[in-house]
């Protein structure tokens, strides 16, 4: 588990400062609190909620506690509140064979953003990262989000222009090729 070696503060005159946020990998018993902070992700894009509660639950409990599981969580605490989640999963190969860490969302509750937990969770990300001996940290951020872009540049990395992301997406009967 990880702690914030300050409690992260609001914007000037914004209030008194947050307690101490804890970060922790994903377990079963978070398993409401994941689904319910994914459900605001969800509308936070615009995009259609997953189902009901119980549909949502299934498709957490199958993504991260499955054997093997498809992803892993790291996820921001601040005492019984999640106040953000990074979902990655491990790649392999990347360089010399190693392995890579891909963080596939890193999203911070609308009521704690701006008060350092973005950065805390990409903190203990790079730290999961190199106890697994990851060789690199890869993630993408949309075009349109400046947001996005600007919180990673604050943090000192610049994009990888070398690189484009394709997709292939699920039109209602499995992802396919185009014929």
């Amino acid at each position: 588990m990880w702690k914030s070696p300050v409690s992260p503060h609001l914007p000037e005159g914004k209030g008194a400062a947050l307690p101490a946020i804890t970060v922790s990998p994903a377990g079963l018993a978070h398993l409401s609190a994941i689904a319910e902070l994914l459900d605001e992700m969800a509308r936070f894009y615009g995009t259609a909620s997953a189902g009901s509660a119980d549909e949502r639950h299934r498709q957490v409990r199958e993504a991260l506690f499955a054997t093997p599981p498809a992803a892993r969580a790291l996820l921001a605490w601040d005492r019984s509140r999640l106040a953000g989640i990074a979902a990655y999963s491990f790649l392999w190969p990347a360089v010399g064979l190693t392995r890579s860490l891909y963080l596939k969302e890193l999203y911070v509750a609308t009521t704690y953003r701006r008060r350092g937990i973005g950065t805390l969770l990409m903190r203990s990300l790079i730290e999961v990262a190199s106890e697994h001996s990851c060789s690199r940290v890869e993630w993408t951020a949309d075009t349109g989000s400046a947001g996005a872009q600007t919180f990673y540049s604050k943090l000192g990395i610049p994009p990888l222009p070398s690189k484009i992301f394709y997709r292939v997406e699920d039109d209602g009967s499995g992802p396919q090729l185009p014929s």
